[in-house]
């Protein structure tokens, strides 16, 4: 659909030692600059290296418009695959909707009325970020497998992208990380809204996709509870999600890094939108997440409260397992009375 425009890789880049996972960007545009209106935190787990990474970045494409990113790697390399996605997708997306304006600014001028009056869709913009999303992923993925020295054959990441522009929200979702928004409801306070699918191998119409292309979906008997994706006459590699960047050894074999996006327009009673690792859902439920985040001291504190939370969870309700990786991201929508 369209056309992915691929330029030269010369921003994406394997991360320094020293790099946190999580990168607040503040643009500043116009007089008065872009309002900081979000926050993230992301904590190590027991399993080693923290393969989690995160971006808030704000002035994104418009004065107060965001781009708010979690992603969650696995493998030998997957906190390298994450951090890479982290460091180049925000602006690799912009650049496919920069290129979708130019070609549709053309078409508009060839196609206008006799009176020069344009009529557009009242979804353009939508399609446009849509097309975009798709564009940017595929071109994310391509990239990552041109990179020299980084065997991604069985590592990758999940991707969950939230893109403020004025009042409207597009959600791409790619893996197991999920968006969750906190809404006020006059009777029962703050409750949860999911706006993405956990996209894991145990989702039907993922099964389905998967076993079409020869892959194989099993659960393991000591957690049948979990599915995951094998190589047709392998019992390799059980990757636990079903759409992933990098994991080029099941690429074909119904593993794909073609993004779930939707849309989301804001209303006065949508105050905030959380984004998450697993690492964090798989102990707390939506609605204990909206609660910590609501009740939090500030805005700036309230990603890591999150985080904090999910830790003590993990502890309390998993005491022999290892404590994973948890990545939090908050963007506010609303001003905090």
């Amino acid at each position: 659909m369209g056309i992915c425009i691929s330029s030269a890789s010369s921003e994406i880049h394997q991360a320094d030692d020293g790099l946190e996972n999580v990168m607040h960007v503040q643009e500043d545009i116009g007089s008065h600059g872009a309002e900081k209106r979000g926050s993230l935190y992301s904590k190590e787990g027991s399993k080693g290296v923290n393969q989690d990474a995160a971006v808030v970045h704000q002035g994104y494409g418009m004065e107060h418009g965001a781009f708010c990113g979690v992603f969650d790697g696995h493998g030998k390399n997957g906190h390298i695959v994450s951090r890479t996605v982290r460091n180049r997708l925000p602006s690799l997306l912009l650049n496919q909707k920069n290129a979708l304006e130019k070609i549709k600014t053309v078409r508009d001028h060839s196609n206008e009325k006799a009176d020069g009056v344009l009529a557009p869709l009242p979804s353009e913009s939508f399609h446009k970020w849509k097309e975009a999303c798709i564009c940017a992923f595929k071109v994310m993925d391509k990239e990552i497998k041109l990179q020299e020295g980084l065997d991604c054959s069985c590592s990758g990441t999940t991707a969950v992208v939230v893109v403020r522009q004025g009042e409207d929200l597009i959600i791409a979702n790619l893996g197991d990380s999920r968006a969750v928004m906190g809404r006020t409801n006059d009777q029962k306070g703050i409750l949860p809204v999911q706006l993405t699918t956990d996209l894991k191998p145990g989702v039907p119409s993922e099964a389905r996709r998967i076993r079409q292309c020869n892959g194989r979906v099993l659960a393991l008997k000591e957690e049948p509870h979990v599915h995951r994706v094998w190589l047709p006459h392998e019992d390799s590699p059980g990757l636990a999600m079903s759409r992933a960047f990098g994991d080029f050894l099941l690429k074909n074999h119904g593993i794909i890094a073609l993004p779930d996006i939707s849309y989301h327009r804001v209303t006065p009673k949508d105050q905030f939108v959380v984004l998450a690792s697993d690492g964090v859902w798989d102990v707390l439920s939506n609605k204990e997440v909206v609660s910590i985040v609501s009740a939090a001291d500030s805005e700036q504190a309230a990603a890591k409260a999150v985080v904090e939370a999910a830790t003590a969870a993990w502890k309390r309700k998993f005491t022999s397992s290892k404590v994973d990786d948890c990545t939090v991201v908050c963007l506010f929508l609303q001003t905090r009375k």
